[in-house]
């Protein structure tokens, strides 16, 4: 038995003397007070009533508690005390003097008992405080002694184990993974031919991808222990603390080898240390969370069967200390599914939903493009709420459809009310939207347009980008602005004016202007170079940069800014000028009807006149320019 392990059941018995002398010193200081506090019978009087009095007011006994500072004494019967100041002055002994004088007897009572247990009022807080200062050392000694330092790891997995056919949408990173699976299961055969088995992957993808579903999935696989943590689980506002709590976890997993340790969230702790601020508490701990880690994981040996998984949104703030090689060997990306995996999604989380005939899977895929996982799984439960709202008993397509627009836009807010007016604006408002979109190549399908307000929007415009699509060319995107303007143009083309109903368009237009100007250089006279750089990681899908230039340069930014928000405002105007009537025909439709869907929209379609292409602007540019498209979704508007 080691020095270390020898010495826990001394610290243990010490931690449970000390935390019950604590309370023990707490009562006996309560005893104390209350028998040193002053207790005297009768009246209280004050000093100027007593000073009045002499040998003839009838004063039969008078007595000075020296400890009480009071005097007592009976008056025709009747008991009566004052106080007297403190005795750090000669006040006390001028009364008495006086009192003397005025012929009045006094008895001086010492209270020797109040005398002797007077110290201990000032030694037992004392010991409190030094008993308190003792049990927190004695918690420090050992982690396996301090629930405040062991490391609340979740163990085990659900009353069903997970495997691969469970994890649908991410085949890839489930490829990845079967190495460490058949590791787990086998390692001789890797020790057989020198292999060495990865000893950590980093899962890395946007929110609500699979990434832990994942992890459980190889623990389940295997048949081994998984354990389970969150990265701010370490984190505290003590310093030493995280570190302890690291060794206490890593011992454990190392107890029930082979097994899988899982950290979700692994920026929390692993946040890289450059830049960090030197001294701070907050920096400090979490610096020696990280460096505890990065020991523990140079302290695998490769015959433990201890595998570790990280999971993160934010790969590019870890520390490169914790991505080199030997700590996390493979990185696996788990992006959002394809159309093959969507369905594939569907078809798992359908399993326990009772769904009607008429339900069609690939149709829902289809509408859905960049939804993740989790999205997939909250369309079905939503579908099934709703089912049960309308009094069916299983889940019709209907009610799929209703339920991705409710996770899109929320839900119908059917009780406000639209004037007629109000109603037609709107209606123009989309009605621009739709045939923008029908007009323009590659902009996608119009699956739905509707009036009806869903959470702040009045209306709504739904498009499917083309699935598939990785490269986008700086023309389509230029037409994605013209989309976007095709509801104000729409409003001054009608009512001479602009309205309220374009502040989102304006702000998307915004920012997808912006991306093209500082992102991928698609302007004019600013070159072909980026500007400004990311705050937040691209699985977040926050595009803010931190302007890097002068503001000079700036200012020509917002320039470029505005000049391809304008030339797409034209652009609609003519595409709609040209089909004006086709505008009036859709915006009666949509009055009449509320909701039109891609049936309804199809025979506009021959119908619409478009531009020459030597009058677009933005054709004289080479096409073939390009930038990777972000992650398709519906386009709403």
């Amino acid at each position: 038995m080691s020095r270390g392990s020898g010495k826990q059941p001394l610290v243990k018995k010490a931690v449970f003397w000390v935390a019950l002398c604590i309370p023990a010193l707490l009562v006996f200081y309560g005893a104390l007070l209350y028998f040193t506090l002053p207790d005297s019978p009768g009246r209280e009087v004050t000093l100027t009533e007593f000073s009045k009095l002499d040998s003839n007011s009838g004063v039969s006994v008078a007595v000075y508690r020296s400890e009480d500072l009071r005097i007592e004494y009976l008056q025709k019967g009747r008991q009566y005390w004052v106080g007297l100041p403190t005795k750090a002055t000669i006040f006390p002994d001028s009364v008495l003097g006086r009192t003397l004088e005025r012929g009045i007897s006094v008895n001086v009572d010492q209270q020797k008992f109040k005398q002797l247990i007077q110290p201990a009022t000032f030694v037992v807080p004392a010991l409190v405080v030094a008993a308190t200062f003792l049990l927190v050392f004695l918690l420090m000694r050992s982690s396996a002694s301090s629930p405040f330092l062991n490391a609340a790891a979740r163990k085990g997995a659900a009353s069903r184990p997970l495997t691969f056919a469970d994890v649908a949408g991410a085949d890839e990173a489930v490829l990845e993974a079967r190495e460490v699976r058949d590791y787990l299961l086998d390692p001789k055969k890797f020790a057989g031919v020198g292999a060495e088995a990865p000893r950590g992957l980093l899962l890395s993808g946007p929110p609500g991808t699979g990434k832990t579903l994942l992890a459980r999935a190889v623990a389940g696989e295997a048949g081994v222990p998984f354990f389970s943590m969150s990265g701010a689980d370490f984190v505290e506002m003590y310093v030493g603390v995280g570190a302890a709590r690291v060794r206490d976890l890593f011992r454990q997993v190392r107890d029930r080898a082979p097994a899988i340790l899982f950290i979700d969230e692994l920026d929390a702790m692993g946040r890289t240390r450059a830049g960090g601020s030197s001294g701070a508490t907050g920096q400090d701990e979490r610096d020696q969370t990280l460096n505890q880690l990065l020991v523990e994981l140079d302290g695998f040996d490769r015959d433990t069967g201890v595998v570790l998984i990280g999971a993160t949104n934010r790969p590019d703030v870890l520390d490169p200390a914790l991505l080199r090689r030997g700590r996390f060997d493979r990185q696996i990306v788990v992006d959002r599914p394809d159309r093959q995996g969507r369905l594939a999604i569907l078809e798992v989380h359908g399993r326990t939903k009772t769904l009607a005939p008429s339900v069609d899977f690939g149709r829902l895929a289809t509408e859905t493009p960049g939804f993740t996982g989790a999205d997939l799984a909250s369309v079905l439960n939503e579908a099934a709420l709703l089912t049960v709202r309308r009094g069916r008993g299983a889940i019709e397509q209907v009610d799929l459809e209703e339920a991705v627009e409710r996770i899109l836009q929320g839900s119908e807010g059917r009780t406000q009310l639209l004037t007629p007016a109000d109603k037609q604006s709107v209606a123009y408002h989309e009605s621009g939207h739709a045939l923008l979109a029908l007009a323009l190549p590659g902009s996608g399908t119009v699956r739905r347009v509707s009036i009806v307000g869903r959470g702040h929007s009045l209306g709504s415009t739904q498009t499917l980008p083309q699935e598939g699509k990785v490269v986008v060319t700086q023309v389509e995107l230029e037409q994605e602005l013209a989309y976007l303007m095709g509801g104000r143009a729409a409003d001054e083309l009608v009512a001479g004016q602009a309205t309220t109903s374009s502040k989102d368009d304006l702000r998307r237009a915004t920012d997808l202007a912006r991306r093209m100007v500082c992102e991928l250089g698609m302007s004019e006279g600013l070159g072909r170079r980026a500007l400004g750089r990311p705050v937040a990681g691209h699985f977040l899908g926050d595009d803010r940069i931190d302007p890097d230039y002068s503001a000079e340069l700036a200012s020509a930014i917002d320039g470029q800014i505005g000049r391809l928000v304008d030339e797409g405002f034209e652009r609609a105007t003519r595409v709609l000028s040209l089909n004006r009537s086709l505008l009036d025909e859709v915006a009666e439709l949509l009055v009449r009807r509320e909701t039109l869907r891609e049936q309804d929209l199809a025979p506009f379609i021959d119908r619409i006149r478009r531009p020459r292409a030597q009058s677009e602007t933005g054709s004289r540019r080479a096409a073939g320019s390009g930038a990777a498209a972000p992650a398709p979704a519906p386009t709403v508007t």
